[in-house]
């Protein structure tokens, strides 16, 4: 048995998604964004249960959101507290950060 964290799922549902990791256990970690226009994204909650403490789920969650935002020419609104502040603390994702 290895320990390796899940990989990242992303769910696109046209005008909205969200970017999901299960458990083994069923529980699910979710970073949900809503779409404006072809070239912008709002994230607008984050959510991890307990059975994700201490794992940086939240910050894998917002990072493959930056990582698919950048390779698309997309910008983020990071709307929800947890992704704000994951962008006040990585300067390296100015360049997708909506100004």
């Amino acid at each position: 048995m290895t320990d390796q964290l899940p990989e990242i799922e992303l769910e696109d549902r046209g005008s909205k998604g969200r970017y999901l990791l299960r458990g083994p256990d069923g529980a699910e970690a979710e970073m949900t964004f809503t779409k404006i226009g072809e070239h912008q994204i709002i994230i607008d909650h984050t959510d991890v249960p307990d059975a994700f403490r201490g794992q940086g789920a939240g910050l894998r969650l917002v990072t493959r959101a930056v990582e698919d935002a950048r390779a698309a020419g997309k910008k983020i609104i990071p709307l929800c507290p947890f992704a704000n502040a994951q962008f006040r603390r990585h300067q390296e994702w100015a360049d997708v950060l909506k100004q």
